[in-house]
């Protein structure tokens, strides 16, 4: 295990997951570079409150009351009233990894050593973490520009001794709670609260979990598609490296690539050639039928391209949110080499937004492209001489034929969930509201964005476990003596949690197995491919 360095410049995105999620622990360590360069920048504020001059947010009102300039005495008042006045979310409470990853996102932000707060907020941000010290936050009513204002106050407010904080699975008054593990509540002074509030950690927390868990996804839409070209007995040759490298796009290459390794050795996904080869030559006759097509339907033929935008959107995305990470995001920023503070929009979350519009759009086209796999399987007309709905031909006997639906409806189960994925794959920045007095006149729409892409991920997550089940159990009908060894790996792991479909029974729980063995990465390892972008 290697530590987590928090100096606002050197936080990564697997840091950010490996802290969020549990059994990932790793070790908080605020360098003595960052503490001094947070000390020099609150020096230089205090100095600069000194000459009576207004400084945005510390000496003035915020946002359209900056016109109110407050005498140096009441600026860490002022403080207090900020945080108090946004403490109106709405909506669930924000999951524990989601807190977790904005904590530690603010306390590398604010290490940068550019915002004028005290070094104890940073250092309590981490004891948070460290004791699991989870503040309550509502996920509902930030705009994404002026940071992430609403939630954010619910993490200085936790740190100002108030409000409520889940720990050890209950959900306790805060300063009962710092008492109890011996941690002292930070005073804030002038700056505290809006460099505590006035960042986009919120946001970059839900984007940050949702590109991880992307990348996963596109690997296992990669191996539910090997399974779905195996069922339906199809061309692997689709994914020749030939075809891929005259369209190089490096998503697209990496697709194909990975599901030519996991098809290699099946006997039922067979090379182009010998998918030709199994047909009837003419033998001068005008024309005849093919016994075997020798081109699939789109959503095998396609994946790469489908699946390999995908993996493209998480690349660029993931550049996008490591700078976000480990920048200032608040206002104003104080800069101890030139003595001067600057007053500007860093908190505006456009790189955030823009990045989650993309990437829901390019997770809601996977789960599309599954749910049209999933029809080809359980569809007689489609799937290549499977049972219609993938009932077994000898589901009970002869008095309950006809009583058996299969996959019916794990199919409409499914095609409810890509629709509610492709409903929320809609842009959020475009929605863009005057807020504030028309202070806040443009604004990014950021965690609204994030929260989305969230949703679609878990909703295509769901889609993806529904269309492994199908592919596994047209595969018991098929043989699976005859899979690649990668796929039948796959299926077997599959099937040591969820047993073959003998006849109608309720399979909600067979979802949530199969998810869990997801978002878990068991899947992705039980394949033991090279597919680097998900490791």
């Amino acid at each position: 295990m290697t530590d987590v360095i928090i100096d606002g410049k050197s936080l990564t995105l697997q840091d950010v997951e490996a802290v969020a999620r549990p059994g990932r622990d790793r070790a908080l360590v605020h360098t003595d570079v960052a503490q001094k360069a947070s000390v020099r920048s609150r020096n230089l504020k205090l100095d600069l409150i000194a000459t009576g001059r207004p400084i945005y947010g510390v000496t003035t009102g915020f946002g359209d009351s900056v016109t109110n300039q407050i005498a140096p005495q009441k600026a860490a008042e002022l403080q207090r009233h900020l945080v108090t006045y946004h403490l109106n979310g709405t909506g669930p409470q924000a999951p524990a990894e989601v807190v977790r990853a904005t904590l530690l996102i603010r306390a590398n932000c604010l290490a940068r050593g550019n915002s004028g707060v005290q070094t104890e907020i940073i250092d309590l941000l981490l004891d948070f973490l460290r004791h699991d010290i989870l503040p309550q936050v509502p996920e509902r009513g930030s705009v994404g520009a002026s940071g992430d204002l609403v939630p954010l106050c619910y993490v200085a407010n936790a740190l100002f001794g108030e409000g409520e904080v889940a720990f050890r699975g209950e959900i306790r008054d805060t300063a009962d709670v710092l008492r109890e593990v011996g941690l002292q509540p930070v005073t804030p002074e002038a700056k505290d609260g809006l460099g505590l509030i006035n960042g986009t950690s919120f946001s970059a927390a839900f984007a940050v979990l949702a590109t991880q868990d992307a990348a996963r996804l596109a690997a296992v839409t990669d191996l539910a598609t090997a399974l779905a070209s195996e069922a339906l007995l199809g061309n692997r040759g689709h994914f020749d490296a030939f075809i891929h490298e005259q369209r190089p796009h490096r998503g697209q290459l990496a697709s194909a690539a990975h599901l030519t390794e996991l098809l290699d050795g099946s006997a039922l996904s067979l090379p182009h050639d010998q998918v030709v080869d199994a047909n009837d030559p003419l033998d001068g006759r005008g024309h005849g039928k093919l016994r075997r097509s020798i081109q699939d339907r789109y959503s095998l033929r396609c994946a790469p391209h489908v699946t390999g935008v995908l993996r493209d959107t998480v690349e660029w995305v993931d550049r996008w949110l490591e700078t976000e990470i480990n920048a200032s995001t608040d206002n104003p920023l104080f800069d101890a080499e030139s003595g001067r503070v600057h007053s500007g929009g860093n908190f505006y979350a456009g790189h955030v937004v823009q990045a989650m519009d993309s990437l829901k759009v390019a997770v809601a086209s996977v789960a599309d492209l599954l749910d049209r796999q999933l029809q080809l399987l359980v569809d007689v007309k489609f799937n290549n001489g499977l049972t219609e709905n993938l009932i077994p031909p000898t589901a009970g006997d002869a008095w309950e034929k006809g009583l058996h639906h299969g996959f019916k409806g794990m199919q409409l189960a499914c095609s409810a969930l890509t629709a509610e994925a492709l409903k929320h794959a809609g842009p959020a920045t475009v929605h863009s509201r005057s807020t504030e007095a028309h202070n806040q006149d443009k604004v990014s729409m950021a965690p609204i964005a994030a929260r989305d892409a969230r949703r679609i991920l878990e909703l295509t997550q769901e889609v993806a476990a529904i269309q492994l089940l199908a592919a596994c159990q047209a595969l018991d009908l098929r043989g699976t003596d005859a899979m690649a060894p990668r796929t039948r790996a796959v299926h077997d792991l599959i099937r040591s949690e969820v047993p073959f479909v003998d006849a109608d029974r309720r399979m909600d729980g067979d979802i949530r197995k199969v998810v869990a063995l997801i978002t878990s990465g068991a899947l992705l390892a039980a394949a033991a491919t090279r597919d680097t972008l998900a490791a």
